[in-house]
């Protein structure tokens, strides 16, 4: 049985809201110290409640909640202040995290780096930053988080195939050329990477190429479907 809990103060982030009932909705939320959590947040629907303009998506909140089960009742909801709406590009961006999160993160798995590389994208993406580098980072910093990420080569030279139980191998010159559907990198992409430079498009199309490789092997083949919306906004 699980036991029984109440969390007064949590910073957190709505991931998806749904009506729950006549009056009241189910919170998808991801917190810092408790991972991802279902919530229920009585009478939020109903006219003139407190709760409903505070539980926005994108939105830096703290949350109380109690009770025992898969879903617990929130009973504290503050905005936490100091994030721009998102819009236009940046807002489909966003949607794009909440679908990674909510389809590989398990409830009640905490992962304190997933909050943190979560709240610095959506930090990011409000304050404009370019699309591309925010994806990429939040992407290999999520996939690490659980246990999806890669053993980097040291020293690296040449060029990397990726293959999905073996990593990154390197490529012998009979190789040189990518396969379809490949994703192939570089030793001047793996430097960039281990030192935080995004610059290169050469090194943000092959990161976007080998996360992508490494998200569907997370997924197993299923598809995302904010991805489909970011390939007509972004390619």
């Amino acid at each position: 049985m699980t036991r029984r809990q109440r969390v007064e103060a949590e910073p957190a982030y709505v991931l998806h809201a749904r009506p729950w009932r006549e009056t009241s909705l189910l919170l998808e939320v991801l917190t810092l110290e408790h991972g991802r959590l279902a919530l229920v947040a009585k009478g939020a629907r109903r006219p003139g409640s407190q709760l409903r303009p505070v539980l926005l998506t994108f939105q830096p909140l703290v949350l109380g909640w109690s009770g025992a089960g898969e879903v617990r009742t929130l009973t504290r909801a503050e905005w936490a202040g100091g994030v721009p709406l998102l819009q236009g590009r940046a807002l489909w961006c966003g949607y794009y995290l909440n679908e990674l999160v909510l389809r590989l993160l398990a409830r009640e798995d905490p992962h304190r780096e997933v909050f943190l590389a979560y709240d610095a994208a959506v930090r990011a993406l409000a304050k404009g930053e370019a699309l591309s580098p925010v994806l990429r980072r939040f992407e290999l910093a999520f996939l690490a988080a659980l246990g999806y990420g890669l053993d980097w080569p040291q020293a690296a030279a040449g060029r990397y195939r990726f293959e999905p139980r073996r990593g990154l191998v390197p490529l012998t010159e009979a190789e040189e050329t990518a396969r379809p559907g490949e994703a192939i990198v570089s030793a001047e992409t793996l430097e960039d990477v281990r030192a935080g430079r995004w610059s290169r498009p050469e090194t943000l199309a092959e990161v976007r190429a080998l996360t992508r490789r490494l998200i569907d092997h997370a997924l197993d083949g299923q598809e995302l479907q904010a991805r489909r919306m970011l390939r007509e906004l972004l390619e």
